[in-house]
């Protein structure tokens, strides 16, 4: 079977520091695949050459048989590669729904110019979008903020716009760079819930860069590991938590589960089954 993402022996280097090197996995149709790693890792550079942010030195991506190596991000997006960002990167004077409206962008047909010579055919493309950002605030269950500017929201909740700006494209695969960081627990388990939804539902292929491993170790089917901007290991949470070499470079060279559970700093855990919706 052909993978959905293909990633071939990427590298990328900044002012002289190898950021990554020579990274090569898949990612197949559905899956929900996290990339961990300690700071410092490559994690979010990979994303970025995925997304077209950064461009790799070496090496190829190619997404649904498509070569997208150092293809501009909007040019990467209307292929259906959905993108949020390690910092929340919403309109903060703009409201919930204009924000999800312009998560549209990449399917908008109708131009300034057409839309003044045809208001027709821009209205029915405008009730459209609205319909589809409607059927994402109703998933996400932020219906009473629709109309509450960005900024003045508590900063779960804009993690959670961001990622129904992501969602309003339709991304076949979305790319999550750490949509939990600086959540407390209640709003990791909700936005765990969405993310598991989001795969299993909408059947959208999921790569999720995340730090909190009492997350990564629930949700994910396959999780890759990278350490100083390489691949160190691939597989199950089952195999890569039993993994020397995972275990002396994310873990300090601790072993046990506790370990996993502790480096989320509560000791509590988000169960995969009961983060899904009731």
């Amino acid at each position: 079977m052909t993978a959905q993402l293909e990633i071939r022996h990427v590298s990328k280097v900044f002012g002289g520091v190898q950021a990554v090197n020579r990274v090569t996995f898949d990612v197949n149709q559905g899956e929900l695949v996290s990339v961990i790693g300690p700071n410092g890792a490559g994690k979010t550079t990979v994303l970025n050459m995925i997304s077209g942010f950064h461009h790799p030195d070496l090496g190829s991506i190619v997404f649904e048989g498509t070569d997208i190596t150092g293809r501009a991000p909007s040019r990467i997006a209307t292929l259906g590669v959905g993108r949020t960002f390690q910092n929340i990167a919403l309109f903060r004077g703009m409201t919930v729904l204009d924000n999800l409206m312009l998560g549209r962008h990449v399917h908008m047909k109708t131009g300034v110019l057409a839309g003044m010579l045809y208001a027709g055919r821009t209205r029915r493309e405008e009730v459209e979008h609205r319909r589809v950002v409607e059927d994402v605030i109703d998933f996400l269950e932020i219906e009473p903020l629709r109309k509450r500017v960005v900024g003045a929201l508590p900063f779960g909740l804009q993690k959670r716009v961001e990622l129904g700006r992501a969602l309003a494209a339709h991304p076949k695969i979305l790319l999550l760079d750490e949509p939990m960081g600086g959540m407390n627990v209640e709003e990791k388990e909700d936005m765990a819930r969405f993310v598991l939804d989001v795969n299993d539902e909408w059947g959208t292929t999921v790569v999720l860069v995340e730090h909190d491993m009492g997350v990564v170790m629930d949700i994910s089917q396959r999780v890759v590991v990278m350490d100083l901007g390489e691949t160190i290991a691939e597989g199950t949470p089952v195999d890569v938590k039993a993994n020397p070499l995972v275990i002396k470079a994310y873990l300090g060279g601790k072993t046990g589960a506790k370990t996993w559970a502790g480096r989320r700093g509560t000791g509590d855990r988000i169960d995969a089954s009961t983060a899904r919706r009731a």
